[in-house]
């Protein structure tokens, strides 16, 4: 599977941004999708999920209420809604994808280029 993130930028504090991650695999409703973040000098940092079964999403505590995850299978595409930005969500975040395997561990097995997402205070 390839994967390809892409809508960040640079937004002010209670702003918003949608990134989006397009796959290329015939096969990318069967798969487990998720966001995860990683700012400098932390380790990567699970963000968001969606199962490719019943759509069940799940999300850090850090952005529950702030962020949706979605998918357009049809598309192929992946999205991450954030709302309510806040400086520490400042990242470079990355999509990926998965068959089998825990949800929120960053052992996904396909990984898109990150996507910068600055927020200013």
């Amino acid at each position: 599977v390839q994967l390809q993130a892409s809508g960040g930028g640079l937004v002010q504090a209670g702003g918003s941004l949608r990134l989006s991650c397009a796959g290329t695999e015939h096969s990318f409703s069967r798969y487990t999708m998720a966001w995860f973040r990683q700012a400098p000098g932390k380790e990567r940092e699970f963000v968001a999920s969606i199962s490719w079964g019943n759509g069940r999403t799940v999300y850090a505590d850090s952005v529950k209420g702030r962020f949706t995850v979605s998918r357009d299978n049809t598309q192929k595409k992946l999205y991450l809604q954030m709302d309510s930005l806040k400086p520490e969500d400042t990242a470079d975040y990355y999509c990926a994808a998965q068959s089998a395997g825990s949800i929120t561990s960053p052992n996904y097995g396909y990984w898109g280029q990150g996507t910068q997402v600055t927020v200013s205070s």
